[in-house]
């Protein structure tokens, strides 16, 4: 069953140029695993520094495995998450 994962990362304006290139690099790369389905990055319009993150995998394994990846703890670990006021992550099975 396909695994989705839907994230809602702040960050000051002043952090925002810096957070949306690590995640469009983030989405390049994670694009070209083979277990990843989806992986979408939104600006919310209104909200300065609101990113909301759609990503789905074939299965769960799929998503450890993207965990996993360098790219993962070099863009995401230790860019983007250090650079964030509040974040909210829901899990979910693709019906």
């Amino acid at each position: 069953m396909a695994y989705a994962v839907i994230a809602r990362y702040f960050c000051e304006p002043v952090d925002e140029a810096t957070v949306r290139a690590a995640l469009l690099k983030a989405r390049e790369q994670t694009r070209a695993e083979p277990g990843n389905l989806a992986y979408e990055v939104h600006a919310e319009a209104e909200v300065p520094g609101s990113f909301v993150l759609y990503e789905q995998y074939a299965d769960r394994a799929g998503f450890d495995a993207h965990k996993a990846a360098d790219h993962f703890d070099e863009l995401i670990v230790r860019t983007v998450w250090p650079l964030l006021t509040d974040r909210k992550v829901t899990f979910a099975e693709v019906l």
